[in-house]
């Protein structure tokens, strides 16, 4: 059964002068571990909130778990679980208080679903009566997830959790992930963070409210067209300049310590002669070697 299912979805804002989502598509299976991966800006926020019914659409359909966002929207609301990009829960409220009050929201008791937040809550246990303002971001993000997750939902709702969180926070945040999928549950997460669209089963690029590419991680990463090069040098500013007058480079971008580079055609000497041409100009201690791209690579000749 799909969890999610969304047919050319659009929706523009200040009078159609911002497109946040054009004619979007895809569908998630129940039980999936889905990731929505763009940068700010790409039409995340908005397409979560049109499915969580707080906002409506200008055009298109979409239905989570066979509900129609306009018309089911009270039956949506009791069967998921969201979290804001933004923290929003009660800041002056306890630890224990903002769970209390979420449980009481859909009918609930603390104790009614806590199994399922258990380890997530006895992290966060020792500071059940501290306000929720005077948490540490990772502890915010614990807590707002127990809250979102305090009804049991069928579908949750993450837009960039990890968005501002220390990689020891994030890391933990995906363990969690990984165990509630163990148990059924179905997520739709958001994130900018390329490296961690690997962590999800599949994945939709998302740029300029369009979507560039929905498959698996693995997926994407053999779609791309053609054999990639990371290049190194001693002086990396001059390396780029150089690098991009060259006419036989389809692409060519700063990556981590190295530049990425392709080339138009896949002439078997180009890699030489452009070693030489780099010479010739100067740089030393040069390093050239082929690699597989990384979903951002993906993204970036998607982009293009």
């Amino acid at each position: 059964m799909e969890a999610v299912s969304i047919n050319s979805l659009s929706k523009s804002f200040n009078k159609g002068a911002i497109q946040a989502l054009d004619a979007v598509s895809f569908s998630v299976q129940e039980g999936e571990l889905f990731g929505l991966i763009g940068p700010d800006g790409a039409g995340k926020t908005t397409l979560f909130r049109i499915l969580t019914t707080l906002l409506l659409p200008d055009s298109g359909e979409a239905t989570v778990y066979g509900w129609d966002i306009r018309t089911d929207y009270q039956k949506i609301r009791r069967e998921v679980g969201y979290m804001p990009g933004k923290f929003s829960l009660y800041q002056d409220l306890t630890v224990e208080e903002n769970l209390s009050f979420f449980a009481s929201v859909f009918g609930q008791k603390l104790t009614d679903n806590y199994a399922l937040i258990q380890d997530i809550y006895e992290q966060i246990a020792p500071f059940k009566d501290r306000r929720a303002g005077k948490l540490s971001g990772g502890m915010k993000q614990k807590l707002a997830l127990c809250c979102a997750l305090i009804h049991r939902p069928k579908l949750l709702f993450l837009d960039e959790p990890t968005t501002g969180v220390d990689a020891v926070s994030r890391k933990e945040f995906w363990e969690m992930l990984k165990k509630l999928k163990a148990q059924g549950m179905s997520i739709l997460v958001s994130t900018p963070y390329m490296d961690e669209a690997n962590l999800c089963e599949r994945i939709a690029l998302i740029q300029n409210g369009k979507i560039l590419s929905i498959d698996s991680p693995q997926g994407i990463i053999k779609q791309y067209p053609t054999p990639l090069y990371a290049v190194k040098a001693k002086n990396m500013i001059s390396l780029l300049a150089t690098l991009r007058q060259q006419e036989q480079l389809a692409s060519c971008y700063a990556f981590g310590e190295y530049h990425h580079i392709s080339f138009k055609s896949q002439d078997a000497q180009q890699l030489q002669q452009l070693q030489q041409t780099l010479e010739a100009a100067g740089h030393q201690e040069i390093s050239m070697l082929a690699i597989e791209p990384s979903i951002e690579d993906c993204f970036i000749e998607l982009m293009h």
